[in-house]
């Protein structure tokens, strides 16, 4: 039995010490002495949200595919035993093999939500490697990032050696082979470095400078050195039925988030609606085989005796086989008494008709997003929705036995006004009215409805068409909460009504380090030494910690969220080739100011750019 790097009464004074055992089922194990690369992958939060990532899923199972890497994992230790590892002086540790995390060649972290870049200096911190890419030697690991924060990788550029632009399995094994070329060769950490800046995708942050206007602003951008490019290409998979996916997939011994098989059906959206930045960075839309599907829809039930299994993408209904998938799961899980989930449907008759057939549902929720209450702001924002088809939808649902919807829409998206707003609480009255037209003795349930409207705060992202728009201030994002909760009290169906809604603080962060630059690193670590981690939670969030760290490194948040960006300006992500153009972002921001629909990938191309993939959506038939 192996050693574990926390003793018994550790273990037995923490919250769920499973997190930090290891061994769970389909664990991989390895002999790290007969590997030649040692690779610890991170996920910055608590195990139960990390391990419901299926990109820490597939990275996990490329790597160890190969006889000469060992990938083990590790996560950000809860609060209790973060505390306890600092008292007691214990390095952080991968949980395959209980080793420090210091020891291993490479350590990767994927970087999803802005809210955890704080858990990345716990985690390299608790290992003990310098927070600072420039003060690491020899000895220390290579810290690599990826994910959709890649995007505009400049708040994090100083903790990082390399950032990985695109998707995993396109040059992780190049990178690989020349780490191993390089050491054998008796290279340096720096030669290592100046080699995989040759490698399409990945961006070196050492090898590149920045220059400021005294305005603030970026006057300059580029490599320091030959080896680096200009732009660095992002790296897509052009046949997803040609790459590895995880057919023995890692279960935990306790409840996770996503506790099921996740089946990735696509990647990419043909929608285009102007806010979502995975819209559009994942373009091409691109599809997994149905054959493909099949097989590692079997093989992953097999291994691990899930009772569920969920089809990943970002808009299931679009994917072209979903009703011969769906009739293939229901054949064969029905006899096993599996549960298939669908998220990401649009919410109409085939949809409604597919889910009464796959889910063992009480028929108590569904869930909308409309994003907007006015059609006008539908059209601004590009959704693709109208009220008709919407209500629709409503009415299909309560006609097929559902007397619960959630609405999820966003305040504080560009033009809006307080007619749009008003419009969020007439239409979340209206779907309640769809439900009490059904006569009484035909209405689901007890016969009442309950309509949950919920908003977020618009976070302008980088590679969208909003990427220049200014961020609401504190003040208006209250008033306009305020104003929404007093419209849904006015509506004829109040009493059926509810209204929930984000606070505007994490908003505000989200949005300062979304569009951020190199000067908000030591605005990081002040607000680390301040204590602030596991910021998307709201019982540790610390937003005086915040403030102060601001404060101290005399930088102005609202120079990052509360102006509105030329079009000409010099943005930090620049440099980064996403596949969607700038003129193609350009022409879209334009086209929002007036309220213009641009229709999606299969009624017509947009000319976004990513026809150079050569691949996915635009080259169908």
């Amino acid at each position: 039995m192996k050693k574990l790097a926390l003793s018994d009464d550790i273990l037995l004074k923490v919250e769920k010490p499973a997190r930090y055992l290891g061994n769970e089922i389909n664990t991989v194990i390895k002999d790290p002495a007969q590997v030649d690369i040692r690779f610890a992958m991170c996920f910055p939060d608590v195990y139960e949200i990390g391990m419901s990532h299926l990109g820490i899923q597939i990275i996990y199972d490329m790597l160890n595919a190969r006889d000469d890497i060992y990938c083990e994992r590790v996560y950000s230790p809860w609060m209790d035993l973060d505390a306890v590892m600092r008292e007691r002086k214990i390095p952080l540790f991968a949980l395959e093999s209980q080793d420090p995390i210091r020891d291993f060649d490479f350590l990767g972290i994927t970087i999803q939500y802005e809210m955890c870049y704080t858990n990345i200096l716990q985690i390299l911190d608790l290992s003990g490697i310098p927070l600072l890419a420039s003060e690491r030697g020899e000895d220390d690991p290579i810290v690599i990032g990826g994910g959709p924060c890649a995007y505009n990788p400049e708040p994090l550029a100083d903790f990082f050696d390399i950032f990985y632009i695109g998707e995993g399995e396109t040059v992780y094994y190049d990178l690989m082979d020349v780490y191993k070329a390089n050491r054998a060769a008796g290279g340096s950490r720096i030669d290592f470095l100046e080699k995989a800046a040759s490698i399409p995708g990945l961006y070196i942050p050492a090898f590149y400078d920045v220059s400021y206007n005294a305005d603030g602003t970026i006057a300059s951008f580029g490599p320091n050195r030959p080896c680096a490019p200009a732009v660095i290409e992002k790296q897509v998979v052009q046949d997803l039925s040609s790459v590895l996916y995880p057919e023995k997939p890692l279960v935990p011994f306790i409840k996770v988030t996503q506790d099921r098989v996740v089946l990735e059906i696509q990647r990419g959206c043909i929608r285009g609606c102007r806010f979502c930045q995975a819209g559009m960075v994942y373009r091409p839309n691109r599809e997994r085989s149905l054959e493909y599907l099949k097989d590692h829809a079997a093989k992953m039930l097999e291994s691990t005796g899930h009772d569920e299994i969920s089809l990943s993408s970002l808009s299931s209904s679009d994917y072209s086989d979903l009703q011969k998938l769906t009739d293939y799961l229901i054949d064969t899980c029905a006899a096993k008494k599996v549960n298939i989930s669908l998220p990401s449907l649009r919410i109409d008759a085939f949809s409604l008709d597919i889910m009464s057939k796959v889910q063992d549902v009480k028929k108590s929720s569904l869930t909308f997003a409309p994003e907007a209450g006015s059609q006008r702001m539908r059209d601004v924002i590009n959704k693709g929705l109208t009220e008709e088809v919407i209500l629709k939808g409503a009415a299909d649902a309560f006609a097929g036995g559902w007397n619960r919807v959630k609405l999820y829409f966003m305040l504080g998206l560009p033009t809006e006004t307080e007619e749009d707003i008003a419009g969020i609480a007439e239409l979340s009255n209206k779907v309640a009215a769809t439900f009490y037209e059904i006569p009484k003795s035909l209405r689901p349930g007890n016969g009442r409805v309950d309509v949950v409207a919920s908003t977020s705060f618009f976070v302008p992202k980088p590679f969208t068409p909003f990427q220049w728009v200014r961020q609401c201030t504190d003040e208006e994002f209250v008033s306009k909460q305020k104003f929404l909760s007093a419209r849904m009290k006015e509506q004829l169906n109040h009493k059926s009504l509810r209204y929930n809604w984000h606070e505007f603080e994490l908003t505000k962060l989200e949005g300062i380090f979304a569009r951020g630059d190199r000067r908000l690193g030591k605005v990081l670590v002040a607000a680390y030494s301040n204590g602030c981690i596991y910021d998307s939670w709201s019982e540790f969030f610390n937003y005086e910690g915040w403030l102060k760290a601001f404060d101290a490194c005399q930088v102005d948040p609202a120079f990052y969220v509360h102006r509105e960006r030329p079009l000409d300006e010099k943005l930090p992500w620049d440099f980064i080739n996403a596949g969607v153009s700038k003129d193609f972002l350009i022409r879209e921001y334009k086209r929002s100011l007036e309220g213009k629909v641009t229709p999606n990938c299969r009624q017509g191309c947009s000319g976004c750019g990513c026809r150079i993939y050569e691949g996915g959506v635009c080259y169908e038939a």
